[in-house]
């Protein structure tokens, strides 16, 4: 690690759960984040600053004035923009050394597909990774068929990751890990999830909810690359706005499931 670099992550470096070797792992590693705003702004602003190695970035949204209220990643010159595009020059100014790809797409099951670097091998093992493998995805989308997507790609490949959702004054996050034996997956959770039961634009959200929501996101993304504290996959956590009330639940891996159940 450079002595710039040592400066830059000094306050990583002082705490013993993360030290040097944590850090180091978090400047290896490959982030997804899927979907750019209210939650991916957070997300992907705290993972450049963090250091992340390599960041893609994917949404295929272009920025809009109605999205300035919360989705602190874009600024007013960002209008117009797509939203990929917004938040990548935002983060290489927070950070320049970190690698970014973007991708103005929705993270469909095709997309998936064409993507070399889900076969990339020294994926993530509990201590770093190869300069392009894949790490972890965060997902910040706010669509079912992308969120099942992401599920049955991670299932198939074995890749840890972080989902959340929000909106008015409440906000949930889980992570899934099929490395670990008997884990559920996000259809142990929601069976059959239908888009448009709750939307953004419908219902209304308070603007730091979903800073709350995605910052904890980048916690856990950190977790899973740096392996500091109790793992937390398994586990829905919700968060009340109105009471300030986090509470967690346990998920079950369900026998009926037909993805993670073998």
């Amino acid at each position: 690690m450079k002595d710039d670099q040592l400066l830059r992550y000094s306050r990583h470096i002082l705490l013993p759960e993360v030290d040097i070797e944590g850090q180091e792992a978090i400047s290896r590693a490959t982030v997804v984040v899927i979907g750019l705003g209210g939650l991916g702004s957070p997300v992907a602003l705290y993972l450049a600053a963090s250091g992340v190695g390599h960041l893609i970035l994917v949404d295929d949204d272009q920025v809009e004035v109605s999205n300035l209220q919360r989705q602190v990643v874009h600024d007013s010159a960002s209008v117009g923009l797509s939203k990929v595009e917004s938040a990548a020059q935002r983060c290489q100014a927070v950070n320049p050394d970190v690698k970014i790809s973007c991708y103005v797409q929705r993270a469909d099951v095709d997309w998936f597909s064409q993507q070399d670097w889900l076969s990339s091998e020294g994926r993530f093992n509990g201590q770093g990774s190869s300069d392009d493998a894949l790490t972890v995805i965060v997902d910040c989308s706010d669509n079912a068929a992308v969120r099942y997507a992401i599920n049955d790609v991670c299932l198939q490949n074995r890749i840890p990751w972080v989902s959340g959702a929000a909106v008015a004054l409440n906000g949930q996050i889980a992570v899934f890990d099929p490395r670990e034996e008997g884990a559920p997956c996000y259809r142990c959770l929601y069976p059959a999830l239908q888009d448009g039961a709750l939307t953004c634009s419908e219902n209304g959200i308070l603007s730091p909810v979903v800073g709350v929501i995605g910052t904890t996101q980048v916690v856990e993304a950190l977790r899973l690359i740096v392996g500091f504290g109790a793992p937390q996959h398994g586990y829905l956590r919700t968060y009340d706005a109105a009471s300030g009330d986090w509470q967690r639940w346990k998920i079950p891996q369900q026998a009926q499931c037909t993805c993670c159940v073998r």
